[in-house]
């Protein structure tokens, strides 16, 4: 791999070059709002909020110094973090009309006391409610914006016995990056300096994996693609790495041009493709699978790109910037590539979609946009390549036909993106898997069933004396012995429908009732399976009308309780047809006694 070494004094794009640029102020890195549509940047201790035609919405004085080289971080509606001396500030600005904005500090000392800890970044998730910093030689925090402490963990951790963590290095080993969120698979990561990248899950402080990297270099920059990929840029080796997400694994890396900082990062749009510029005059774009097109609206020999693009605000575009120069000079020494330039000619600032090669806009610089800016409140500010493309990226003045879109579509776009062998097994025969369903659900209704069935059968005090296939054939005798009887009773019933009935034959009807009724008890009872119906009136029968003396039957249980039943309707009822009653009642007695004391009485009664 070429290793890069650049040596070039920062060309600034000043919309009136002539003044000395120590009577305008500076601006930090800039923010663009994905909701309003406007630009936030912080110069000494003043932030500002700008339309995106360059005018100044507002402005909120601060009480600390801002951090140039870091930029603002969206916090939810209504809130931006910034850091500025060493303290994280919150600025709550409301909508539009509302109260006045307000800053208050929301992490690190109060006003008139040193901060002796850095901060070298920080992190804010897609809601607003956890923050992630990274202070510096201490560890990564992660606060909910409500302010308390919801974990901390150092670049070493020791679990299960083992240290996890600046395997090579213990002393000077800690966390030099600012905390990086992948919002699609809820992961941190961040690097030490000993060229370790972590990987973390943002609710919890153990490490979900470390990969090393200190072979190839110790500083890098890290990306992510919020696809299932993770992409480590390495500028020191003008390389570009494609991490797996859920192993950390290298999937695939590709060689680009040199870079002009060390912390050049590339970005994602909602396609997957990430694009990076390079000193070169290329722009690298990257398909998912590390497919490479490379793009250039000038002579390259004679351009370079020196700032990373910016996404438009569908997510699909991306704008950069190629500066055109009168002299460039690119030469190897070994592993080392010089790059030196002087004097830019102008730039040429354009807005393409990466995946499909559209170029949209186009317009070199000074121009119509640059004109307009440079009439607004950015004449009072030194202008670089980077601002005057996050203006560009949130101008409406271009007109491009790409509609804009949320935070919220971005993300969900970028995460369809997610490689498809890893989410097969929520895809396939949707026909399949819902028979399979349907089978898994009936094959549980049979075990519930089973079961059932079982705890009927071993919870019977009887059932453990005779055993399961007698019980089993004493039931199935029992309901043979019922359906005939039904049958029969249907029969007399006919019988006596159609013609005159003498009383042997209603005498042999109500027998043949009282038998069934007790096989019936029988069957709810003593030999039921726990789905038999209980407590069912008989069915209606013919009226009996040789009504006579009637018999009634007294005995005790074994637990000395009296019972008096009235059965028999006639004393012309035959001795057999009593004896069956008695032996009916008595096998029930037996099941709930082993030896139960019978005492027969028979009365008379009018």
């Amino acid at each position: 791999m070429t290793l890069l070494l650049f040596f070039l004094v920062l060309v600034l794009l000043g919309t009136i070059s002539s003044l000395s640029v120590s009577s305008y102020h500076w601006l930090s890195k800039p923010l663009l709002g994905d909701d309003d549509g406007r630009i936030y940047a912080c110069s000494r201790t003043n932030f500002f909020a700008f339309e995106s035609n360059g005018t100044i919405a507002w402005t909120l004085h601060l009480d600390y110094k801002c951090n140039l080289g870091t930029a603002p971080v969206r916090g939810g509606h209504g809130k931006i973090y910034l850091v500025a001396d060493n303290r994280i500030l919150v600025i709550k600005y409301g909508s539009i009309g509302a109260s006045e904005p307000e800053a208050k500090v929301f992490f690190g000392p109060g006003p008139g006391q040193p901060a002796e800890a850095e901060i070298i970044g920080l992190s804010v998730s897609t809601s607003g409610s956890t923050l992630y910093i990274n202070v510096n030689n201490r560890g990564l925090f992660a606060y909910h914006s409500h302010g308390h402490l919801l974990w901390s963990v150092g670049p070493v951790l020791y679990q299960f016995g083992y240290r996890q963590g600046c395997r090579k290095n213990i002393t000077d080993c800690y966390f030099n990056s600012a905390p990086v969120l992948d919002q699609c698979e809820a992961s941190i990561y961040i690097s030490n300096t000993e060229g370790e990248l972590y990987c973390l899950s943002i609710r919890s402080r153990y490490f979900r994996w470390i990969q090393d990297f200190s072979s190839l270099s110790k500083n890098f920059t890290i990306s992510p693609g919020n696809n299932g990929h993770l992409y480590v840029t390495v500028p020191t080796m003008a390389l570009v790495l494609a991490l797996d997400v859920f192993s950390g694994n290298v999937l695939w890396q590709r060689s680009i041009g040199p870079l002009s900082k060390v912390d050049s990062a590339p970005v994602v749009d909602s396609n997957g493709w990430i694009s990076i510029g390079s000193l070169d005059g290329f722009l690298y774009s990257f398909s998912p699978n590390g497919v490479l097109k490379k793009f250039s609206r000038m002579n390259a020999k004679n351009s370079m790109i020196q700032v990373g693009p910016f996404l438009d605000c569908s997510g699909f575009a991306v704008y950069s910037s190629q500066i055109e120069m009168e002299g460039k000079v690119s030469h190897t020494v070994g592993e080392y590539t010089l790059v030196s330039a002087i004097r830019p000619k102008g730039a040429l600032f354009t807005m393409l979609v990466p995946a499909t090669g559209s170029i949209y806009w186009s317009e070199r610089y000074p121009g119509h946009v640059s004109t307009l800016f440079s009439e607004s409140d950015l004449s009072h500010f030194v202008m670089n390549e980077e601002t005057l493309l996050a203006f560009l990226a949130a101008s409406t003045e271009i007109g491009t036909p790409l509609q804009c879109r949320t935070t919220g579509q971005k993300l969900a776009s970028s995460c369809s993106q997610e490689r498809t062998k890893l989410v097969s097994i929520y895809t396939g025969n949707e026909r399949s898997i819902v028979l399979f369903l349907f089978f898994e659900s009936a094959l549980m209704l049979v075990l519930v069933g089973v079961v059932r069935f079982c705890c009927t059968f071993w919870a019977k005090e009887k059932l453990k004396d005779q055993g399961l296939g007698s019980f089993l054939d004493k039931r199935c005798s029992l309901q043979l012995k019922k359906k005939a009887l039904d049958r029969t009773i249907t029969e007399l019933e006919q019988k006596a429908a159609e013609e005159t009935m003498d009383s042997e034959i209603f005498e042999k009807l109500g027998d043949i009732a009282r038998e069934r009724e007790c096989i019936e008890r029988k069957l709810s009872t003593t030999y039921s399976l726990g789905r038999d119906k209980t407590g069912s009136q008989p069915k209606p029968m013919l009226p009996l009308h040789h009504v006579g003396r009637t018999k009634s039957y007294s005995f005790q249980d074994a637990t000395q309780k009296k019972v008096t039943i009235l059965h028999t309707l006639s004393d012309t009822a035959s001795s057999e047809s009593s004896n069956e009653g008695e032996t009916c009642m008595l096998e029930d007695m037996d099941a709930k006694a082993k030896t139960p004391r019978v005492d027969l009485d028979t009365s008379s009664s009018e």
